[in-house]
């Protein structure tokens, strides 16, 4: 796989880098992992951690700043940073109101997660981790501790963020972590892994004609291996069976997220969104906000997450709240 990077070792510091370059208005890298939102030394308020691998850009790091993130401590490509780098950040948020740690539910993430936590306690810190768990395809809600986390961590970083911003305690920024074991669905489709730079030879496995429903962000096997399907035979595949998980009916609202994952077009993104729109429609329920584009990649992975989040007059004030970071900068 052709990439334009340097020494392969290097990637993910020179990434981190760059992107502190390119948004020094917004953001400083603290050490050489750690992304700090420039507004965090005159919080007086609950602030919010994340952390995750590289090469998901613009997540983690493209959401911190003004009404989402405070920090995020970011690791290697896909994979998870250290306990004593999570540790770190969180010491840096902490303004004294309290600490909200989200964590993706994937191994490694919950492993780092958790030791930082054992730290966190020994020091005496008021942090509360929350573990999103957001791809119905990993396993039935039943067994959510097998559901895996990805692009739903988005609007939960949206919907804590204004909540921490109009100063609310830290129970009440997380008071949805009960429900954050499920309240996003992600049935994620891909004809194509995601290659990480490092590796001089792509990822196998798919023929031109094969997608798979529910593929998991770095190629994890989901629903079962298919034909590629068009357009709209996929999207009703997939909103009808997260409408199913998640309870949805008729007269509702929900908030609709489509994530390009890296290589997907936004012209396959927008053909997708009407399909899913058009049969949302036909069985009254309301799509009150939505999000079209990239925000969690696998670098050239093909694919889709569709996320639909159950609204609520929380969720609708969260996404009118202000914001002002890198991937949804005011110019």
């Amino acid at each position: 796989m052709k990439k334009f990077i340097n020494n392969p070792k290097d990637v993910t510091t020179e990434l981190l880098e760059g992107f502190a370059l390119a948004n020094d208005d917004l953001v400083r890298l603290e050490g050489a992992n750690i992304v700090v939102s420039r507004r965090l030394d005159s919080c007086d308020r609950v602030t919010i951690v994340t952390i995750g691998g590289s090469g998901h850009e613009p997540a983690l790091i493209g959401f911190v700043g003004e009404g989402m993130i405070d920090v995020a401590v970011a690791g290697d490509i896909f994979t998870a940073p250290g306990a004593d780098a999570a540790l770190q950040g969180i010491r840096l948020a902490d303004r004294g109101h309290g600490v909200l740690f989200i964590v993706l539910n994937h191994t490694g993430d919950r492993l780092t997660g958790n030791l930082a936590m054992e730290a966190c306690a020994r020091e005496g810190m008021d942090v509360r981790m929350v573990v999103t768990r957001d791809d119905i395809s990993g396993a039935p809600r039943f067994q959510a501790d097998a559901r895996r986390g990805l692009v739903g961590c988005i609007p939960l970083y949206k919907i804590a963020g204004a909540a921490a911003a109009e100063g609310k305690s830290l129970d009440e920024v997380g008071r949805h972590r009960p429900g954050l074991r499920g309240p996003d669905g992600h049935p994620g489709r891909g004809p194509q892994r995601g290659h990480p730079p490092h590796h001089r030879r792509a990822p196998g496995g798919f023929f031109r004609d094969d997608m798979e429903i529910g593929m998991g962000q770095h190629g994890e096997e989901g629903g079962g291996r298919q034909k590629l399907l068009t357009a709209d035979e996929t999207a009703l595949i997939m909103v009808k069976s997260l409408l199913r998980d998640l309870g949805i009916r008729s007269g509702e609202k929900v908030m609709l997220i489509l994530d390009g994952t890296g290589a997907t077009t936004l012209m396959e993104l927008f053909i997708v969104y009407r399909r899913c729109v058009s049969f949302l429609d036909s069985q009254d329920i309301e799509i009150t906000a939505n999000k079209i584009g990239e925000l969690l990649t696998v670098q050239e992975a093909a694919g889709f997450p569709d996320v639909p989040r159950p609204d609520g007059r929380r969720t609708a004030a969260a996404v009118e709240g202000a914001m002002q970071h890198p991937y949804f900068k005011q110019l």
